[in-house]
């Protein structure tokens, strides 16, 4: 075989050039300039006519797509009843397009990933009439507990510790809620359903990718192992937007009451750790080392005001979350003290 018959999908770049192009088409304002830089970019390289399939079908941009100026974009699909007028107009622009090497509309037109999304859209508006009922299932873990469920698109899901996640997928969507806990998705590719994930202060959205999700009191950790993931605010301060970050393999992101956070690396086995039984700590703040913790305690621990920041390094067993408890106390010199039955305080030792 050739190499350079080998199809090789897009870069990182080639994937932020298409989300480029997706605002820019949005706009109100686009120019014919614009629309033949489209086309050059889109014959330049079938990795990137690939990027524009994959980031159109990502963001579900079914809305945006709807205020893109349709009847400059596709003018095939101007009505056949309009006046002689207009039809010689239309056909005039086809014979300059067919003379002018690479056509936009027909490819538009022609199965890409705009076209798709217009048919879609056509049937999303008449769901009303039509919706199957939505199939709803909830999954949960006790303490001590992990689970793998197979949904019924074939994605699988392994829920952590003290989980607890509801699943609905109707016709057009594929939704979910993390309503405690932590869980790894495996998700089945459907560009016609999206899946999402909604989990404390997060948004997540996915077409067919692996990626682990963590809820904690203060705030929801994403982290991909492979694929794109987008990742937005589920609320924000009135009259802003959300604010939505892409995440690819190896990076990871948190979502708290006051936004997104800064994107960073991340390995598969620092998000995964919990699925081999230990918790890996590098540099973790107290406070954050204990929540996870405090999935798999009876009794759950908290860290003394004074002690909270103090960073932790290490690999613990979660086969006897107690003695790593202790084990955390005994590498930061610090004191559990266990005089109330429902909470373990670690304080700094007296001397």
């Amino acid at each position: 075989m050739n190499l350079q018959e080998v199809q090789k999908g897009p870069t990182e770049d080639q994937l932020d050039q298409a989300c480029a192009w997706i605002a820019r088409l949005r706009s109100d304002s686009i120019s014919d300039a614009d629309r033949r830089a489209f086309a050059s970019w889109m014959s330049d390289d079938s990795a990137n006519r690939q990027a524009f399939d994959e980031m159109a079908e990502l963001w579900g941009d079914l809305g945006a797509f709807s205020h893109m100026p349709l009847n400059e974009l596709y003018p095939e699909s101007v009505p056949t009843n309009q006046s002689a007028a207009a039809s010689t107009q239309s056909s005039r622009k086809s014979a300059s397009a067919s003379t002018s090497g690479w056509n936009l509309p027909q490819w538009l037109l022609g199965g890409g990933a705009v076209a798709a999304c217009l048919t879609v859209a056509l049937w999303v508006g008449n769901q009303w009439l039509q919706q199957a009922p939505a199939s709803q299932q909830v999954y949960a873990t006790a303490v001590g507990e992990t689970r793998t469920v197979s949904l019924a698109d074939g994605s699988q899901v392994q829920l952590n510790t003290n989980s607890e996640l509801v699943v609905t997928f109707s016709r057009d969507e594929r939704r979910t809620q993390l309503l405690r806990g932590e869980a790894y998705f495996d998700v089945a590719r459907q560009t016609a359903r999206p899946f999402t994930v909604a989990a404390g202060e997060a948004n997540i959205r996915v077409l067919g990718t692996q990626f682990n999700v963590e809820r904690n009191r203060s705030n929801t950790r994403v982290s991909v192992t492979g694929g794109v993931v987008a990742v937005s605010e589920a609320r924000t301060a009135s009259g802003l937007q959300p604010e939505t970050v892409k995440l690819t393999r190896n990076q990871k992101v948190s979502v708290s009451g006051s936004g997104l956070s800064d994107v960073s690396r991340t390995s598969t086995d620092e998000a995964l750790d919990w699925t081999r039984g230990q918790l890996v700590f590098d540099r973790t703040p107290l406070n954050e080392a204990l929540e996870e913790l405090n999935r798999y305690l009876d009794v759950p621990a908290a860290a003394a005001a004074k002690v909270g920041d103090r960073t932790l390094s290490g690999t613990f067993e979660l086969a006897d979350p107690e003695s790593t408890l202790s084990a955390i106390a005994t590498a930061l010199d610090l004191d559990q003290d266990q005089s109330n039955p429902n909470l373990t305080l670690l304080s700094p030792k007296h001397k």
